[in-house]
């Protein structure tokens, strides 16, 4: 099996349902930028504090910042799934000074998709669970399904965001498309199919020998 894993895609491609999925199949550990991100910034870390005001804008979070934060976290892991880092070859460069990689999977959605599915994705003040107005009923009437919680469209979910952050990601991430095929360690899956389509294409790549 291939054990250390980046997942490539823009925002909303699904990299940390995929993430998440593949943990459960494959029990490596999965770190998410974002995730940890929101994290610092939730909890009110120095950290999250200098963070805060480039996520707000959709702009990427310094190098540094990153890179010292995922080596921490891969420093005595056996095996992992890269979601979010890197972003950029600058970061791809610092990554290959701290760790080897087997596989990079990169999730193809285009412009209009990704900003689609990110404004219509709703969070449950009570319970925290993710949902979004194009498949959810519930949603669009501004309910929780599961608790009857009021929903809310994130900071970072809002159009204007989202079309900064697809840019940021085409100037700054899609680089790392021919980084990574030049390496020869790219593999492409076609993110507008269903989930589990997906999830099936990405564990016949980490599966393999």
């Amino acid at each position: 099996m291939r054990g250390r894993i980046i997942l490539l895609g823009p925002p909303g491609a699904g990299k940390g349902t995929q993430a998440k999925w593949l943990v459960e199949k494959t029990g490596l550990l999965h770190l998410s930028t974002g995730d940890l991100l929101r994290d610092e910034v939730a909890r009110g870390t120095e950290l999250g504090r200098n963070a805060k005001a480039f996520m707000d804008r959709g702009d990427l979070v310094p190098d540094n910042v990153i890179v010292e934060m995922i080596q921490g976290r891969i420093a005595d892991a056996k095996g992992f799934i890269l979601d979010g880092f890197p972003r950029t070859v600058a970061q791809a460069e610092a990554l290959a000074r701290i760790t080897s990689v087997d596989a990079v999977v990169y999730i193809s959605l285009d412009r209009e998709q990704v900003i689609n599915r990110l404004t219509s994705r709703r969070v449950c003040r009570s319970c925290g669970r993710i949902t979004n107005t194009l498949s959810d009923d519930s949603a669009r009437g501004g309910t929780c399904r599961d608790c009857g919680g009021e929903l809310y469209q994130r900071d970072d979910d809002r159009r204007e965001v989202i079309e900064n952050r697809f840019d940021v990601y085409a100037d700054s991430t899609a680089p790392l498309i021919s980084h990574y095929n030049e390496a020869g360690i790219l593999h492409e899956v076609d993110g507008t199919r269903a989930p589990e389509a997906v999830l099936a294409e990405i564990l016949a790549v980490v599966e393999a020998e």
